[in-house]
């Protein structure tokens, strides 16, 4: 039986096994850097926090691109790691972030990762047919403009009444 890689893959599925991929080989480079405990998805936080100063989480989420609860998560990960302090803000319900000593020190061995991936990143797009940069900022626009779970809606794929869909699958 010949199948077409991905067969039984969606969309979703094989962005993220892309992301993994490239996650996976990011942190490899950050241990062999002496960083074993530092991960990819700390460094637009940290990158953030040096040019915009220390600030509350939902600030810093909108400031990266990523949901409160995200944004949340990663900065939670980042204290457990020494890597940020939180403070509370003015409003007794407001945690400031803030860049560690620990964060100061490892910033020369961020920085050349950072710049690392990304001439890594601009030669991948090289290889592409078109570059995976402008084809990720262009996908995230167009689903700012409609979301997918409106273009589902719309795709006719799925019954106008959901309830009644599923009752029917039931019945089957």
């Amino acid at each position: 039986m010949d199948l077409e890689p991905g067969a039984f893959t969606g969309l979703g599925t094989q962005l993220r096994h892309v992301l993994d991929l490239m996650e996976a080989d990011v942190a490899s480079v950050l241990a062999d850097l002496g960083l074993p405990d530092y991960r990819p998805r700390f460094s637009p936080i940290v990158r953030a926090l040096l040019a915009l100063g220390p600030m509350p989480i939902r600030e810093l989420a909108r400031a990266v691109s990523v949901t409160h609860s995200a944004a949340s998560q990663t900065v939670a990960e980042m204290t457990k790691r020494g890597f940020v302090t939180l403070v509370p803000g003015e409003d007794a319900r407001q945690r400031v972030v803030h860049l560690t000593a620990r964060t100061r020190k490892a910033l020369p061995l961020i920085e050349a990762e950072w710049e690392a991936t990304r001439l890594a990143a601009r030669q991948l797009d090289s290889e592409l047919p078109f570059p995976l940069s402008e084809l990720v900022t262009a996908t995230a626009a167009a689903l700012e403009r409609k979301s997918f779970r409106q273009r589902i809606a719309e795709s006719g794929g799925i019954a106008a009444d959901p309830a009644g869909a599923a009752a029917a699958g039931k019945r089957k």
